[in-house]
């Protein structure tokens, strides 16, 4: 990649920017985390997001930076990268979010994210500056996630009840609420390393492109640590609005449920993010859910709910990347 001459303030400024878009999508997707646990009642609200954002933080330890390499240098041509393709992926990215987060609806982060870089690189340099082998995985897993997800926590579930079918339904709910603080911290540990890694990857980009980094180095250990940190303040600052449609508006839940909900989940986005591929936190619980649910009957799962979340999903990345456009445009006269 050729660096290009972008002032140490602008970088700075970028810099915030990726860190805040990674705070807000601790926020928006702090339900993902909580929102099984939170509404079994096995924790309190409060109780749950200081859970879920420890071990956003934790994630660190866990996993290799393989969704950063794919977000930082496999989706978009590393040769188009300049900051204003950057700021027009981020502010995309943070409006698609801030839109959806106001209305209460669960979309993606990851793909926001994804269809802002979409957005401005095609803004920049037309259809040859995106990378297919990147973007199809992204795409791809858009299908994959949830259907993964729904089909591990309803055969758990599966396993569950007939593993559990001599216990009572009071001896089954207290084992479970138990169980469930473990699922729960699996489930965030997934969601921290998956998505942290996503903003590292944008401000990775970004330093190689203005020459303060080189594509060959590692990432500067400030960046992980930054990111972890931004993501887990903002699940602890939790984002309230969308709980309720992820708790109990899909389907019904006990703490059996809940467990099996988070535990689909969770081995999905470690899967995902063993392979380097960014996927949906929300895409992957909501499967989950609905796999949970599904079990006991079909009508146990409000479809109509479930359909506006898909609808949700289908117009993040397209939405995103108009946003980024327009912004990479104005970029070129602010920055």
């Amino acid at each position: 990649m050729d660096t290009v001459g972008i002032n140490l303030g602008v970088v700075i400024f970028l810099v915030i920017l990726a860190l805040a878009f990674d705070f807000m999508n601790g926020f928006h997707d702090a339900a993902n985390a909580i929102a099984t646990v939170v509404s079994t009642r096995v924790l309190r609200p409060q109780t749950a997001v200081l859970l879920a954002a420890f071990f956003n933080v934790v994630a660190i330890l866990a996993f290799q930076l393989k969704v950063a390499t794919t977000v930082g240098k496999g989706t978009i041509d590393p040769a188009i990268i300049d900051h204003y393709v950057v700021f027009g992926a981020l502010v995309g990215a943070i409006a698609w979010n801030f839109i959806t987060w106001y209305y209460g609806i669960p979309s993606s982060s990851s793909h926001a994210l994804i269809g802002g870089l979409v957005g401005a690189a095609l803004s920049k340099a037309g259809p040859d500056a995106l990378i297919a082998g990147g973007l199809i995985k992204a795409v791809v897993f858009i299908v994959v996630s949830p259907l993964l997800g729904m089909l591990l926590g309803s055969l758990i579930m599966v396993v569950v009840s007939w593993t559990c079918r001599k216990m009572t339904p009071r001896g089954v709910d207290k084992w479970f609420r138990r169980m469930q603080l473990i699922s729960a911290s699996m489930y965030s540990l997934g969601h921290g390393g998956n998505d942290a890694q996503k903003t590292m990857g944008i401000i990775w980009m970004l330093l190689i492109a203005s020459g303060f980094s080189q594509s060959g180095e590692p990432l500067p250990l400030w960046v992980v640590l930054s990111c972890y940190l931004s993501i887990g303040l903002g699940t602890m600052l939790g984002g309230w609005r969308i709980v309720k449609t992820m708790g109990q508006k899909i389907t019904k839940l006990k703490p059996v449920g809940g467990f099996c909900a988070e535990t689909g989940g969770a081995l999905t986005l470690f899967l995902a993010t063993a392979l380097g591929i960014p996927v949906s936190t929300t895409h992957t619980i909501t499967g989950a859910i609905v796999g949970v649910g599904a079990t006991k009957k079909l009508s146990a799962v409000r479809w109509g709910v479930a359909g506006n979340i898909v609808w949700a999903w289908v117009l993040t990345i397209p939405c995103s990347a108009l946003i980024a456009a327009v912004f990479w445009y104005l970029g070129r006269f602010i920055l």
